[in-house]
């Protein structure tokens, strides 16, 4: 079996804390709770997590899906060098990032999963795991295509095999005997 890389959770799961996160915020203020300051932090915790997380991180083995727009963000991380490459600082922030949001119902979920995000974080980082940027792979995909040789004639559903021999036989016959009535004509 395969061996798993716990960054590629982790970041999915952060990604979605910190929106879950500012959502919660939003709520907070505009429902105005008490203690509201603690969600006007989920609005900019939120933010900061989003946008720590949006870009993905290269994979070891396989390839790597990159997020629409992701290149401008993972420049401005990776100009951050270790702080935003090594998963045991990350686990450590959104720990920390994740507290003050416990304090106010709105933002307690956005809270449970950024901490479930820092433990998935942890146990990346024990596991050898870091953070490095997707590189273009404009070449690779160019002779993707040239794999393809001849794309398929007809759309799917197709007819079982024997099925397609023997509409081809009746096209062939067809063809024979509509000449021969066109010709009388």
């Amino acid at each position: 079996m395969g061996k798993i890389e716990w960054a590629m959770w982790a970041n999915e799961q952060a990604l979605a804390a910190g929106l879950i996160l500012l959502i919660g915020g939003v709520v907070g203020v505009a429902g105005q709770f008490k203690g509201w300051e603690f969600a006007a932090y989920g609005i900019a915790a939120g933010v900061f997590v989003m946008l720590l997380e949006y870009p993905r991180g290269k994979r070891r083995k396989g390839t790597t899906m990159e997020r629409p727009g992701q290149r401008f963000l993972a420049a401005v991380v990776s100009l951050f060098g270790p702080l935003t490459r090594n998963y045991y600082i990350r686990a450590i922030l959104h720990a920390c990032v994740a507290v003050p949001g416990g304090f106010i119902l709105p933002t307690v979920l956005g809270t449970v999963n950024l901490g479930i995000a820092s433990l998935i974080y942890l146990l990346a980082a024990v596991r050898k795991e870091e953070w490095s940027p997707i590189q273009s792979q404009q070449s690779k995909n160019l002779q993707a295509g040239k794999s393809i040789h001849q794309p398929p004639t007809n759309p799917p559903p197709r007819p079982p095999v024997d099925q397609r021999r023997k509409l081809v036989d009746d096209a062939a016959a067809a063809t024979v005997y509509g000449g021969a009535t066109s010709t009388l004509n």
